[in-house]
Order: C-alpha cells, then sequence, then structure tokens
C-alpha cells in the first residue's frame, strides 16, 4: 500500500475524501474521527477493496474457444480475459486485443457464476474496443462512470480483472497519471496493465469506472499496439463516459472507424508549430469541403487552435461519419468550413515526373540540375536531358529536391504540369504529365555529384562504436579494446576505433574519405536470426559505403540476438547520434534488415515516416500484425523486398506486397530462387542502386 501517494495525490483534503467514501461505502455511523486511532494504511487498503467490491458484480470473465493460434509472429494466448457491462439488458464491453484470434464461440462469466454465450456486435477501430451482447435472465449490474471533469491527475486508480479467478478479481493499484493521452483518446495510469485485465475497467475510490483497459500506442492503431508495454506502468484505459456517447451506435451493430479528414501538417514540431497544412489530399473530405495547402486551422468546432497538437488531439476524438466545423485563416482572411470526416479515403500515390537530381555541395549555389532523364517517363518525352537545370515546377521556382517535393505534394499521376529548364544558358520550357514512381532499378547511373575536394578538419571516420545501444556486444574480449586508435586511413580521428571496436554502443562505418561538403546517405542494417561479426559484416560494406557516400549503422539486438520492439528505440538513439555528427542526407535513410530484422525494419519504418526513406526486407514478409499507415504525401517511403521461394514464405510475402501496392506504396520486390539466402554481391549492388534513386522526382 502507499500512504504516501494519497498525501503527494491532494494532501490532506484527499485523505479526508478518502475517508468520507471509506464512511459512505462501509455504512459507518460513527463520526470520522472514530478512525484517528486506525492507520492510514489500513484505511486505504479498506477503502480500495470497498471500490473493488461496487464494481466487482459489472465485472465478467470472457472465454474464446477455437479462430487463429497466432497472428503474425505472436502465438494468440486461449486465457480467460475480461469485460465490463455496461448494460442491465446484457451489452458488455470488452478491450478489442482480446478477440484477435477471431473465436469461433464465445463465453462470458457473470460475478454471481452464472455462464452465457456471448455475441461479437461491433467493434470500436479507433478505441480498439468490442461490444458483447449476452441474453440474461434477470438485468444486469452495469458499472458507473466517472464524469469527464471529475477526472483528475493524481487520483488512486484501481485496474481490476476477473481472470484469475471467477469468485474474486484480480487488482493492481497506482494513479491516474495523465489525462488526454493517445491523442486524447485514453487516461494514463502507472497501475499494472496486462492482458489479464484487459477489457476490465480502471476505477477511482469510489468504484465509479474512469474507463476500460486496453493496450494503446500514440505511434500506431493496430491491435497489438502497446501490448509491449504491459506491467510497465504504462497503461492506457478510454474513458467509460466516451463509451456511452457512441453505445448506442455500437448497439445497432455498426463498426466504429477513425475520422479521417485527408490533410498532411506542414514539417516540424507538432507541440510548438501552427496548424498550417502542407498537403490537402485528392478526393479527401478536406479537398471537398475546400480547404487547402497553406491554410491554417485556427479553431476545431469552436475550440481554438494554435498548435498542431492540439488540432490532431481534438480531431482523434471522432470517428468516420461525425462532423467538425473547421475555422481557417487563408492570405489573412478567416474562412469556415464543415467536414464530414470519411472511414477511409482514395490511397495517395506519389506522382513523378522521371528525373533525378545531382547532389548540391555545401556552400554552393542552390539549383537543382537534372542527373538522369528515366526511360519513356514525362520528362524524356518532353525531350529533357542530364544537365538541364530545373528552375520553375507548375509556376513556382525551385532550387532543390525538396523544393520539388514540396511542388509536387498536392499533385497526382494523370495531372499536367509545366516544367521551366535552363539548358546552356538558354530558357526552355515543357508541359509533362505526371505518372507513378517506378519500381525497376536503373542498370547504371551517372556520377550523383561533382567532384569534391578535402574541407578540412572532419569527424570520426572508419568503424566507430555510437553511444546508442550500449548494452549490445560485439562479443570482442575486453583486453582487445583500444584506447587511443587511429582510424582506417591512418590518420588520428575523434572517435574512431579502426579495426577492432569497442565491445559496447553500435557499430557504424562512416568512409574514411568523408568529406562534410556532402550529404551521406544512412543505412541501418539489423541483422537476421544470428548476429553479424563485425569484421566480415564491414568488409561487406566497407567498399558499398566509400563509393555511394553512405553511412552504415549496425546495431546488435539486446536480447540473445532476437530483435524485440523494445530495441526500436536504440535504432532511433543511432540515427539521431549520427544525424547530429554527420552531413546525413535526409533522402536516402534506409531501414535494411534480414528475416527477423526485416520485420522490425518494416515496423521501425512505418513508425518512424518522417525519418526513414525506404525500408528494405530480405526473407521476411510484411507481419501481419502491422499496421500500415497509408502513403504520406509530405514523407515519401519506397518499398524492396527480396526473398527465396521457400514453403510457407513466398504466399505470406506476396500477399504482403499486395497490401502495400494496394496502398500505392513503390514496392520493389526480387525473387532470390529456391534457397533461402542474403543477397548475392551483385544483387547487394543493385540494392545500392535503389538506395542511390530514392531522391528522384
Amino acid at each position: 500500500m502507499r500512504p504516501s501517494r494519497v498525501l503527494a495525490a491532494g494532501g490532506w483534503r484527499r485523505v479526508s475524501g478518502l475517508l468520507c467514501a471509506l464512511i459512505g461505502i462501509a455504512a459507518f455511523a460513527a463520526p470520522c474521527t472514530a478512525f484517528a486511532a486506525q492507520s492510514l494504511a489500513e484505511l486505504e487498503e479498506r477503502a480500495i477493496q470497498a471500490a473493488v467490491a461496487h464494481v466487482a458484480p459489472a465485472v465478467v470473465k470472457i472465454e474464446t474457444v477455437g479462430g487463429l493460434e497466432r497472428v503474425g509472429q505472436l502465438l494468440v494466448g486461449t486465457g480467460p480475459t475480461t469485460g465490463l457491462v455496461v448494460d442491465p439488458e446484457g451489452l458488455i464491453i470488452s478491450s478489442a486485443y482480446n478477440f484477435i484470434q477471431r473465436p469461433d464461440s464465445i463465453l462470458v462469466t457473470l460475478a454471481d457464476g452464472t455462464r452465457l454465450p456471448a455475441k461479437l456486435v461491433a467493434t470500436d477501430h479507433s478505441r480498439m474496443l468490442v461490444l458483447l451482447s449476452v441474453h440474461p435472465s434477470a438485468p444486469l449490474a452495469a458499472a458507473e462512470a466517472v464524469p469527464a471533469d471529475q477526472m483528475h491527475v493524481g487520483q488512486w486508480a484501481i485496474a481490476v480483472g476477473r481472470t484469475l479467478s471467477a469468485d474474486s478479481p484480480n487488482v493492481s493499484v497506482g494513479i491516474v497519471s495523465a489525462l488526454d493521452r493517445v491523442w486524447g483518446r485514453a487516461i494514463q495510469t502507472d497501475a499494472k496493465i496486462s492482458p489479464t485485465n484487459y477489457g476490465g475497467p480502471l476505477v477511482d475510490i469510489s468504484g465509479r469506472v474512469f474507463g476500460l483497459l486496453v493496450p494503446l500506442s500514440p505511434e500506431s492503431s493496430s491491435t497489438l499496439a502497446g501490448v509491449e508495454w504491459y506491467d510497465s506502468g504504462i497503461g492506457f484505459a478510454v474513458p467509460l463516459s466516451g463509451v456511452h456517447s457512441v453505445l448506442s451506435r455500437l448497439a445497432a451493430g455498426n463498426d466504429l472507424y477513425p475520422g479521417v479528414l485527408g490533410i498532411a501538417m506542414k514539417a516540424g514540431d507538432l507541440m510548438s508549430q501552427p496548424a498550417e497544412i502542407a498537403v490537402c489530399r485528392p478526393h479527401s473530405p478536406a479537398a471537398a469541403a475546400g480547404l487547402r495547402a497553406g491554410d491554417t486551422i485556427t479553431e476545431i468546432n469552436g475550440k481554438p487552435v494554435t498548435r498542431q497538437a492540439q488540432f490532431k488531439q481534438e480531431l482523434n476524438r471522432h470517428y468516420a461519419g461525425d462532423h467538425v466545423h473547421l475555422v481557417v485563416t487563408r492570405s489573412g482572411e478567416r474562412r469556415e468550413h464543415d467536414v464530414e470526416l470519411a472511414e477511409k479515403i482514395q490511397p495517395y500515390e506519389f506522382p513523378f515526373a522521371g528525373l533525378l537530381p545531382l547532389r548540391p555541395l555545401a556552400g554552393k549555389p542552390a539549383e537543382l540540375v537534372v542527373r538522369f532523364v528515366y526511360p519513356d517517363s514525362p520528362a524524356a518525352k518532353a525531350g529533357i536531358q542530364a544537365g538541364d537545370k530545373v528552375v520553375t515546377l507548375a509556376g513556382q521556382d525551385v532550387k532543390s529536391y525538396e523544393d520539388a517535393i514540396e511542388r509536387l505534394k498536392n499533385r497526382e499521376p494523370g495531372e499536367k504540369i509545366a516544367i521551366g529548364l535552363e539548358r546552356e544558358g538558354q530558357p526552355v520550357t515543357a508541359e509533362i504529365e505526371l505518372t507513378r514512381l517506378p519500381t525497376d532499378i536503373p542498370p547504371e547511373l551517372p556520377a550523383a555529384h561533382p567532384p569534391v575536394e578535402t574541407n578540412g578538419a572532419e569527424p570520426a571516420v572508419g568503424v566507430i562504436r555510437l553511444a546508442a545501444g550500449d548494452d549490445a556486444s560485439s562479443g570482442k574480449d575486453p583486453a582487445e579494446e583500444k584506447g587511443d586508435e587511429k582510424s582506417d586511413d591512418g590518420g588520428d580521428k575523434k572517435k574512431a576505433v579502426g579495426d577492432k571496436p569497442a565491445a559496447k554502443g553500435t557499430l557504424a562505418y562512416v568512409p574514411t574519405a568523408y568529406k562534410s561538403d556532402l550529404r551521406y546517405g544512412v543505412v541501418v542494417w539489423l541483422h537476421g536470426s544470428t548476429p553479424d561479426k563485425a569484421d566480415e559484416l564491414v568488409a561487406r560494406w566497407r567498399p558499398l559505403c566509400d563509393a555511394h557516400d553512405l553511412i552504415l549503422v549496425a546495431p546488435t539486438a539486446a536480447v540473445g540476438g532476437k530483435w524485440q520492439t523494445a530495441d526500436v528505440g536504440k535504432i532511433s538513439e543511432a540515427l539521431d547520434e549520427v544525424s547530429k555528427n554527420y552531413s546525413v542526407d535526409p533522402a536516402r535513410v534506409v531501414i535494411h534488415g534480414y528475416e527477423g530484422g526485416g520485420a522490425l525494419a518494416y515496423l521501425f519504418g512505418f513508425g518512424h515516416a518522417d525519418t526513414v526513406r525506404g525500408v528494405a526486407a530480405v526473407g521476411t514478409p510484411l507481419p501481419v500484425w502491422l499496421s500500415v499507415p497509408e502513403n504520406d504525401p509530405a514523407n515519401r517511403l519506397a518499398i524492396y523486398s527480396a526473398t527465396a521461394a521457400t514453403d510457407g514464405l513466398t504466399v505470406a510475402v506476396d500477399a504482403g506486397l499486395a497490401k502495400l501496392r494496394g496502398m500505392k506504396y513503390p514496392v520493389t520486390a526480387k525473387k532470390l530462387g529456391d534457397e533461402a539466402r542474403y543477397l548475392s554481391a551483385d544483387e547487394l549492388d543493385e540494392l545500392i542502386r535503389w538506395i542511390d534513386t530514392l531522391d528522384r522526382f
């Protein structure tokens, strides 16, 4: 028990409230002073027991029969789960996680031991809840919700489930640690939450229900999102007061989905940036309502909006079919728009002009020069040549690849646009009809940039260890570690460790001819079932990195060589460290993995759309449990997949790639024959050329 938590959560005022709650629930007639001799720990224990007893009649045990044994790589549990009665006539809410196996039948055990068959009526795909119905012989005890205006950070929070024993609930105690989490959809608590109480209630000290316990994540919307946080002190509950507002829709058998507006915000810190629209998707509710790129949203449903986070949080409370009223400013003028949110919109497809640009050098005048024209592309048909300078797209000035993407991201394949060029000092204009991004890899490419001279002092090069992932081990004897090291070319370099890297940290290789005037692509390599030997890994990648201006980052799985979702943080830290210390080309950041590393590459790539531009997976399908987001017009992502035709894998790989193509991702797929293996030298060279074309437009 935690007497200090009561004081910390609200001082003696909260203790007084706890005592009064105890008096009311236990029906003691004596005045509050009669409890003075009892210890605070005894009082809070009795109050918690009374709160659990108050809600227990509404907490039910749920058992499922049949269905899938696995969902992706997850072995689905067959143990009992929890639900909460929300209507006396037999309506029960539970977590959607409890039904991912698509069971053949469902049994509910009431608090009095009665067992009843249940039917899954509808699913809330936004808050990851399901509604079940049973037919009781008498009205059931339904839970009472805590009104939204009575929820406060610091209140006692009691997580209740009914799985370990049908006779008594299982209980975990904490506090409400935050409100409006997961973009306005959830309450956060530090009470221990796990699959044993998913679907059960999080209750206050009076036994009223804050919300339904579910696994959630602010970064993903899949049914499995947030499961990895169980028993971590980070748990979420969907407010029951909000569930009541949509209960009639669910009871009518209507599945609920997140409401889609069809815009993307201008890049930047969403906690401080204004809600300026960078992209208004074609064929979206936003476009139909008259919103445009460049509009800044200042109100939603009468609530002021000054930051992107405020808008995202308020919008995410709404479902498909809901109407929202938006106020925007456009060129200083106030405009109002009513928008009906959609369940989904036509997938966005990146438009393509057919050009690959030369990479600019630091300190040189900003200009967009054509490096390569794709054969049979719109640019080729318009007569555009290598060496031409692109000066305008769709009537707007361009001086960089980033400018070109900015001009194209509100366009779609099939649109015609004007392109202005400079050729040998003379202006040239052409009209092109945009097409979709290519998936074929050119057999050869010209040089990516002009020759570069050294520009003085450079950071560490060669084989280095990044600070990220200090728990990783290369397996080397500590006696082999060096103190003062030399770089691979013999020069003194800060942090360089030559050919014998230290055992701790994440291994990386930076070309020994590194020049900060250039921007370097980054390849994060996620090993397969057997971690690589450092010397063999570097030997394979050194010539490729040197020849193609790439930095290799190679973390090691923290637990037994098997990748876990917890390793995502290590990858993020490594990328942050490289970006801070080196000149990185944001258009060529690729996550590349083999076997289990490929699955994690998909997970990381789709979860970090603001950073990653390519996912290259070898020997692994797209995980079926992974929620694939829609194409983000402002953040292009390309997919490379290579697999052998091994039994049981080909079908899964092809199904995943079909899903990605259906969502209009550019997918390059390669077959490796009948034997499961990694890429040959020639195939790896081709992958490097694929990476070399990620800045096409």
